[in-house]
């Protein structure tokens, strides 16, 4: 337990919810933008994960259902993916891409990361794909998946690496936080974009979950467009935790800290398209238990 009241709770839930139900449309739209940018370091995971033809797959903080798509691929008929997010927004385009794709061993379902609706030990694997350092305790959520693993099963996980090697996430924040009168925030506090990527942190918190064989590698993942202005579109439309603070904004106000964003990241555009640098941890680990 957090020490929460179910009332807090609730409150809670219902307000880091609104944010990715607001962006959902735009998330899912930006398909063809996240999927090239995240393939390696997708398929990166789910090798770690161990998931494999007839697995059954956990998909924690499923988003619009770009990875589930790949996990349902690699199963087969005979496995079995269900995919959980805190939006049902999400959730409801997971469902509709899947199914499009003729993928039928798809479930979802509504369920927070941190307290998840799951029966113990029934999965071969659990992915979570940059959702990790979103929850508000990751310690809670990594003993989740922990529980809801067989004996032997693997979980991996993808969250941004150190904030030095995330120079346009630290951008967009620092920026966004300004022009909100915000104080600047430490990269680090729970919840936030860079949370987990302090060095040996999300191998502690793995290790107090109670996985053995932990492995954490980093992934360099450039974000390649052909502006800068349509990374800062892509943000606008998808980003969640900086929309959250700028939508707050009056228009005029909102338009001058896009613009600023935009003109920072700039430095990044070259002859051939825009790449801003991103950096992603990988980690593995596995359950105790058969091999």
């Amino acid at each position: 337990m957090n020490g929460k009241s179910s009332g807090d709770d609730d409150l809670a839930t219902a307000a880091m919810r609104a944010p990715w139900n607001e962006t959902a449309k735009g998330w899912n739209e930006s398909g063809a933008i996240i999927r090239p940018w995240l393939h390696q370091a997708t398929q990166a995971m789910l090798e770690m994960a161990g998931v494999r033809r007839d697995s059954h797959v956990l998909d924690v903080a499923a988003g619009a259902g770009d990875q589930t798509l790949d996990i349902a691929e690699k199963i087969g008929p005979q496995g079995h993916v269900l995919a959980t997010d805190l939006s049902p927004a999400m959730l409801e385009l997971a469902a509709r891409q899947t199914a499009a794709a003729g993928h039928h061993k798809v479930e979802t379902r509504i369920s927070d990361g941190q307290e998840l609706r799951v029966e113990d030990a029934r999965f071969d694997a659990v992915v979570c794909r940059l959702g990790l350092m979103f929850f508000e305790d990751p310690l809670r959520g990594l003993r989740e998946m922990a529980r809801v693993l067989k004996p032997g099963g693997r979980a991996c996980t993808m969250v941004f690496g150190a904030p030095q090697a995330n120079p346009c996430v630290t951008t967009l924040m620092s920026t966004a936080l300004r022009y909100a009168g915000l104080p600047p925030r430490d990269p680090y506090q729970a919840g936030g974009l860079l949370s987990l990527g302090k060095p040996g942190l999300i191998d502690e918190l793995f290790s107090e979950a109670g996985f053995s064989e932990i492995a954490t590698i980093r992934i360099a993942a450039p974000f390649s467009l052909p502006t800068v202005k349509h990374y800062v579109n892509f943000v606008r439309t998808s980003a969640g935790p900086i929309v959250e603070i700028v939508q707050r904004l009056d228009s005029a106000t909102a338009e001058a800290a896009w613009a600023d964003m935009e003109r920072a990241l700039s430095k990044y555009q070259g002859p051939s398209g825009w790449e801003g640098p991103n950096e992603l941890l990988l980690t593995a680990a596995r359950i105790p238990g058969r091999h």
